[in-house]
């Protein structure tokens, strides 16, 4: 490989696809070990020249950011401008339709090129995205590391029209999913036509017409597998249903011999991992019930 990349006769391999379905079903496209060595030296590399540049709301895939990061932002953006909840806020939860199926390659190089200016390293880098396809020169494989920064790159542009054009103050995201918080229904509303001209004007990108959503935070606001609330946060009730469905079935997996007892109890402690982040006292003890 380092003679293909020295000679610049470098190919991408072939990925191998397939499905999973957690909770809903998705498209992963698998590089060969050879081609996912080469995608984390790229990551390696780009990684903190990007990120500087990137807002401090973005979550997705950037150190210590991720999903519970997101969440607790969340509420602290509630607490602040609903003045510790003494005040009805509305928040403007919205997500990209079919996101990485329509990233453009070509508009996304052009990002790239606004920092990198090596030719040996943009012939690389369009090496990588040029790989996968899903319709012609659109599209990034879920399942390379470099398409979660390739995705940030892309979408820091909508970060920044949001923060420094609409100067909208309570506005974060999570990779193609991205809420603000407003005590005005009626500006929200606004930002939202404004954002889907921005999205399809400037990156080719449509809003998901069945998930542009206006609704009161003390109704929740189902956000990264919880439900924030004004006084707490619980898990989705389909996150819930999803989990005592896999315990029973791991249940009689263990009482049928097909698994082993400690695989019963790592996957427990999975799930209480991610309950500890809200009042999931009775689920716990649901768990506990269907294991004894």
């Amino acid at each position: 490989m380092r003679q293909d990349l020295k000679n610049k006769i470098y190919k991408h391999f072939n990925y191998t696809a397939f499905n999973v379905c957690d909770p809903k079903l998705r498209r992963i496209h698998k590089a060969c070990a050879r081609d996912r060595v080469l995608h984390h030296a790229i990551f390696r590399i780009l990684y903190p020249i990007f990120d500087r540049n990137f807002i401090f709301d973005s979550y997705s895939c950037r150190v210590n950011k991720g999903t519970h990061g997101a969440v607790k932002r969340l509420e602290i953006f509630a607490r602040k401008i609903s003045k510790n909840n003494s005040v009805n806020i509305f928040a403007l939860k919205c997500d990209i339709k079919k996101f990485f199926d329509s990233i453009d390659q070509n508009i996304l190089m052009k990002l790239i090129q606004n920092k990198i200016a090596d030719e040996n390293a943009l012939w690389l880098i369009g090496e990588v995205i040029k790989s996968f396809e899903k319709t012609k020169d659109k599209g990034l494989p879920l399942g390379n590391v470099t398409s979660q920064l390739f995705a940030n790159i892309y979408l820091n542009e909508l970060d920044q029209f949001i923060k420094h054009k609409l100067r909208a103050k309570y506005y974060l995201r999570y990779c193609d999913d991205f809420i603000i918080l407003a005590d005005n229904k009626e500006y929200l509303g606004q930002l939202a036509g404004k954002i889907e001209n921005f999205l399809l004007g400037k990156l080719k990108l449509e809003l998901h017409p069945d998930k542009i959503i206006i609704r009161k935070f003390r109704q929740g606001i189902d956000f990264l597998g919880y439900v924030v609330l004004p006084a707490h946060r619980v898990l989705r009730t389909k996150t819930k249903k999803r989990i005592l469905r896999k315990i029973r079935i791991k249940a009689a997996n263990l009482h049928n011999k097909l698994i082993l007892e400690q695989n019963l109890e790592q996957s427990r402690q999975s799930y209480f991992g991610v309950l500890k982040h809200c009042k999931g006292f009775k689920i716990k003890n649901r768990i506990d019930k269907l294991l004894k």
